[in-house]
Formats: structure tokens, C-alpha cells, sequence
């Protein structure tokens, strides 16, 4: 119990990878386009309550907030995401490649969980280490956008994002329990 207290970010990020990489396995298209969408509607919503908050303000308190630009700023972006969200699949190579940046960074961040578990001289460092050779492997693949299609580069962030979270829970178990020995 103590495990699962400490490590619940990590545990709840991890089902999280799961389950957008298999939503994104069963729809790759609809999915995108229902977070975008998603978004979106919180977009719109954070923007009105900028706007009504605007109007509820003392005169003096308002033009020093800003929040009228901010609340409409937010309901422009918002109405894009909802009523554009082809845009951005459209537009999905420079998503792709933030995307693989962001891939990129999560396998640094692993190398150094590596170099951690060495240090600590946890016995199974080498777990930590094989998600990080997975994490830029794929990044290396996401980054040299070598799929034909959205579809293709979708499943394949799928199946990667269940992969390396199926990895990271494995090896937060074994560190834990090499500490325990």
C-alpha cells in the first residue's frame, strides 16, 4: 500500500498512456479529433467565464486584468479547435515532430532515472534503462516521420505509449522491491 501511496502520479500517468494508446489503436482519427474538440469546448468555456468576469469587475480592477482580451483570445482559439479540428490533422507533421521532441525529453528524463537507479545501486537498473532505449527509439522513429499516413503514425503512438507504460510500471515494481530486499 505504502507503494501505491508514493508512487500514484507515476502508477496514474502510466494507466493514462494506456489507455490514450488504445484509444488511439481503435481510433486514431475520431480520437484526435475528439480531444482537439474537447479542448476546444474548454477553451470556450474558460474564455466566457474571462468575458463574464470582465463585466463583473470594478471599471478599475478590469482594464488592469486584462481579462477581456484573455476571454476573447480564448473564445477565438476555442471556436478554431471546435469548428477546425481537421486543421490540425492536416497540419499533423509539425505535430508529429513536438510530439517526438516531447518523446525525446521523456527519454532523457529515463536515462537519468537510469543513472539513479545505478547510483543507488538498485539491482534491476537495467529496467529503467531498457524504457529509456524505448523511448528513443521511438522518438528516433517519430522524428524521422517515415509513415505514409496519420492513421499508420497514430497506431504507432499507440502501441508506443502502452509499451513504455507497461515498461515504467514494471520497473517502478522492481526498483521498489530491490529497495525492499
Amino acid at each position: 500500500m505504502k507503494f501505491i501511496k508514493r508512487h500514484a502520479n507515476s502508477i496514474i500517468l502510466c494507466l493514462f498512456e494506456v489507455l490514450v494508446g488504445i484509444l488511439l489503436l481503435i481510433d486514431p482519427l475520431g480520437f484526435t479529433s475528439g480531444i482537439i474538440i474537447a479542448f476546444g469546448i474548454v477553451l470556450l468555456i474558460t474564455g466566457l467565464i474571462c468575458v463574464i468576469g470582465y463585466f463583473r469587475m470594478d471599471a478599475l480592477e478590469a482594464a488592469s486584468s486584462q481579462a477581456l482580451v484573455k476571454g476573447l483570445i480564448a473564445l477565438a482559439a476555442g471556436a478554431f479547435c471546435v469548428f477546425k479540428a481537421q486543421w490540425f490533422i492536416i497540419t499533423f507533421p509539425l505535430l508529429t515532430i513536438l510530439y517526438g521532441v516531447a518523446v525525446l525529453g521523456a527519454g532523457f528524463a529515463k536515462i537519468q532515472w537510469t543513472v539513479d537507479a545505478i547510483r543507488l545501486k538498485l539491482k534491476k537498473w537495467f529496467l529503467p534503462a531498457i524504457s529509456a532505449v524505448i523511448s528513443l527509439i521511438c522518438a528516433a522513429v517519430i522524428l524521422s516521420n517515415p509513415f505514409a499516413s496519420t492513421l499508420a503514425l497514430w497506431m504507432f503512438t499507440g502501441i508506443s505509449l502502452i509499451v513504455e507504460a507497461i515498461f515504467d510500471v514494471v520497473a517502478l515494481i522492481f526498483n521498489q522491491k530491490g529497495r525492499e530486499l
